[in-house]
């Protein structure tokens, strides 16, 4: 293959990837949870097998807390009235676990069937 060509093929590949990602995020399923009184509401979150997850959490308590999950692979800080985003790659049949890390009597679970 000649230089232009390559650098053709390379520039045409590198431009569909912005596509790409794009119609990944489409895909995700977005899930919303408060954490509210130490407590997530709901505390277990239901997500279909294989597709991409966005979860918003919205912390409705008087101070911050760090929703995290171990079997997920995820930790993210929520200030006090605020609201964050966790992207989840896609998972498989299960029971993942998730808490407030500064709180750690508060726990849910993401159920995927």
């Amino acid at each position: 293959m000649n230089r232009r060509r390559f650098f053709a093929v390379v520039l045409l590949a590198s431009a569909a990837l912005p596509v790409a990602r794009s119609a990944q995020a489409e895909d995700a399923v977005s899930l919303s949870l408060t954490i509210k009184d130490g407590k997530f509401e709901p505390a277990e979150l239901h997500a279909p097998v294989g597709r991409a997850l966005e979860i918003h959490v919205t912390n409705l308590n008087t101070i911050p807390s760090e929703f995290e999950s171990n079997d997920l692979h995820f930790e993210k800080i929520v200030p006090v009235g605020k609201e964050a985003v966790v992207r989840v790659r896609p998972q498989q049949a299960g029971r993942y676990s998730f808490f407030d890390d500064f709180h750690r009597e508060t726990q849910g679970v993401l159920v995927v069937p």
